[in-house]
């Protein structure tokens, strides 16, 4: 509880019912004359920015010129003007979150040194701390190998874990999410995240009243940008800004300049969330958009998915800019019933958004942008990323090209040799699992990009057990994985019966958090690993992740492509990335046929419907009930006691 500002310079403070409650929020609507057409002008994202103005005016840190400025925000000036932004709320990982909650410890010691009350010491602002950076995938390829990995990680992570049980009750406003639970960004996209915010204020002594608010937050990792998907304005940070956040500190920003993206049309056929975000990557780092605002709108919003813009909002860091926004809508808000928010925080997330005018509704007007840029969603085709670089988007038939301008012309005996490729020569007898260049040696499901995404990963399922049906699983030099963002996802793809022929082909589970994706791949498969470096191979990384630079996969890997789920089984069947998966065969069948990847795709409407069936709401109530219990390893740990 807390006491709020007093100032209301514009008199915007206003009451808002929703069913039997009333909260107070300080209303966009109220503005009037030429601020109301200005207010009414900006992106989104930059009313959010203005709401936290003017709830936040005291004349000190936020004045009355600095809601000015923004309301006077011109979409073609370079940004000169700062202002204090203040988050909700801090979300955290474990790698860049333990240094915050060691700071935090230490001030409680010094408090105590220095003869204070060291309970004092607390976040002055929730804080949600999620363990998912320290799982690695030391085993793979069989039903043990997730529990392996846990028991792994805990016998390394003992005392950073024991330490963040303690701090987990002795600080108020910190909770910690367990490993073994889920990615941070899918974590607080399907359960932490309210949308609009609500806190209690003391408004005179012995009198109090609720505040509602948008959702805004930081994170100490890059892809907190994920939660735009939701109309949640946030992004990472680095550790001494989201420290100072933690306690009661505003952080100072330029006011952005905001690049419009107008989505038009709708996917073809075939067609993947994942597709489309290097589609956008490209774009966007061809346009240029490094510190600035990107927000999506448009006609072509309707044909996303809240996934699908999930996709898109997380990888914001890779086409450079601060946030990839998406504005709260009617999607939104079946997205927060079906997760498990309450009836009633859906019902307050569509009456505030209504009431601030942060709803986006179809035919109305367009906001002013510094630049828009259009993207057709009907021009999407099927593609990768690589070998180096996430915005080096590569169109499926050119992926051979791609690796060839890396690596150079293949020996024509080697290319030959090449399982499933074409490369013309005559193969030199190899041994089956002979490792050569081109070969894919990781394969990786992974991250909370694409995990979060029930269409890539029922279409990955769905294509691995077509691939059973055919005899063919995966080639015995490439090392499979599957670690999705939240136990969500193994509950649907069981329901769907797609766990075991995922498993079948090579993709068991290994566990749920970052692995691959953050370098967590564990080694090659030893004789691989090898012969990689005995013969100075070019080998590759095909994973579902997010950035895919030389050394982050594997430091023995030199070519490493992002893909969707689906090509990412595709190319651990074929085994090569030498290999032009749209005109050769990937494999042999049972009887020795062919096997093309087009024999293998699922359907769209295959996809929807098992998506339809198998996909339900209970599964995020049932795992979310207990999101903060973790597992028995977690349980067993000591608590130290005291403050």
């Amino acid at each position: 509880m807390s006491i709020a500002p007093t100032l209301d310079s514009l008199r915007t403070r206003d009451r808002l019912t929703v069913g039997s409650r009333t909260f107070t929020f300080w209303n966009l609507g109220q503005l009037t004359g030429d601020q109301a057409v200005r207010a009414a002008r900006l992106p989104v994202s930059l009313r959010v920015l203005l709401e936290n103005l003017l709830r936040r005016e005291d004349g000190v840190t936020v004045t009355k010129a600095d809601i000015e400025a923004l309301l006077a925000w011109d979409p073609a000036a370079a940004p000169s003007r700062e202002i204090q932004f203040m988050p909700a709320r801090v979300v955290l990982q474990d790698f860049t979150g333990v240094p915050c909650v060691v700071d935090l410890a230490a001030m409680r010691d010094t408090a105590a040194e220095l003869g204070g009350d060291p309970a004092r010491i607390n976040p002055l602002v929730p804080v949600d701390l999620v363990i998912d950076h320290s799982v690695q995938v030391d085993r793979f390829g069989d039903a043990q190998a997730a529990a392996d990995n846990v028991a792994i990680e805990h016998e390394r992570n003992r005392e950073r874990y024991v330490f963040l049980r303690w701090g987990a009750q002795a600080f108020l406003n910190l909770r910690v999410v367990p490993p073994g639970t889920g990615i941070v960004h899918q974590v607080n996209l399907e359960h932490l995240a309210p949308a609009v915010f609500t806190r209690t204020v003391v408004t005179s002594p012995g009198g109090t009243e609720t505040e509602a608010y948008p959702d805004t937050v930081i994170g100490t990792d890059s892809h907190t940008t994920m939660i735009n998907a939701l109309g949640v304005l946030g992004w990472g940070v680095g550790g001494i800004e989201a420290e100072a956040a933690m306690l009661g500190q505003p952080m100072t920003m330029l006011i952005p300049q905001v690049v419009g993206v107008r989505l038009t049309g709708k996917p073809q056929a075939g067609v993947t969330a994942t597709d489309l975000v290097l589609t956008i990557t490209e774009l966007l780092r061809k346009t240029g958009v490094v510190e600035k605002f990107v927000e999506f709108f448009g006609p072509g919003l309707a044909a996303l998915s809240l996934a699908d813009r999930a996709t898109l909002a997380n990888m914001a860091p890779e086409y450079g800019a601060t946030v990839g926004f998406f504005p709260i809508d009617e999607r939104t808000l079946e997205y927060l019933a079906f997760s498990g928010r309450s009836a009633e925080q859906v019902a307050l997330v569509e009456a505030y958004a209504r009431a601030q005018g942060l709803f986006r509704s179809p035919g109305a007007p367009e906001a002013s942008y510094s630049q828009v840029v259009v993207q057709d969603l009907g021009q999407v085709v099927p593609s990768l990323a690589g070998p180096s670089r996430p915005q080096d988007r590569v169109p499926l038939p050119n992926v051979r090209a791609s690796f060839h301008a890396l690596h150079g012309p293949l020996a024509a005996t080697r290319a030959g040799a090449s399982q499933g490729g074409s490369g013309g020569g005559t193969a030199v007898a190899l041994k089956p699992d002979a490792v050569i260049d081109g070969h894919v040696v990781i394969a990786a499901i992974t991250s909370c990009t694409n995990t979060s995404n029930p269409s890539v990963l029922v279409a990955a399922g769905l294509l691995a057990r077509k691939a059973v049906e055919k005899g063919l699983t995966r080639k015995p030099w490439v090392k499979t994985s599957l670690a999705p963002g939240s136990r969500v996802v193994t509950r649907y793809l069981a329901d769907a019966g797609l766990l075991e022929p995922l498993a079948k082909v090579g993709f068991s589970l290994v566990g749920y958090g970052c692995t691959t994706c953050i370098g967590n791949s564990g080694p090659l498969i030893p004789e691989v690993g090898r012969e990689v470096q005995a013969s100075d191979l070019t080998v590759a990384a095909v994973l579902s992740g997010n950035r895919n630079f030389e050394g982050r996969v594997n430091p023995q890997v030199k070519a490493n492509y992002l893909a969707s789920p689906p090509l990412v089984v595709a190319y651990a069947l074929a085994g090569t990335v030498d290999i032009d998966l749209t005109q050769d065969a990937l494999g042999t069948d049972k009887d020795g046929r062919p096997v093309f990847l087009r024999d293998l795709w699922p359907s769209d409407a295959d996809v929807a419907a098992a998506i339809r069936t198998h996909v339900k709401p209970q599964q995020f109530k049932d795992e979310y009930a207990t999101v903060f219990d973790g597992d028995a390893l977690w349980r067993a740990l000591p608590v130290p006691e005291g403050r």
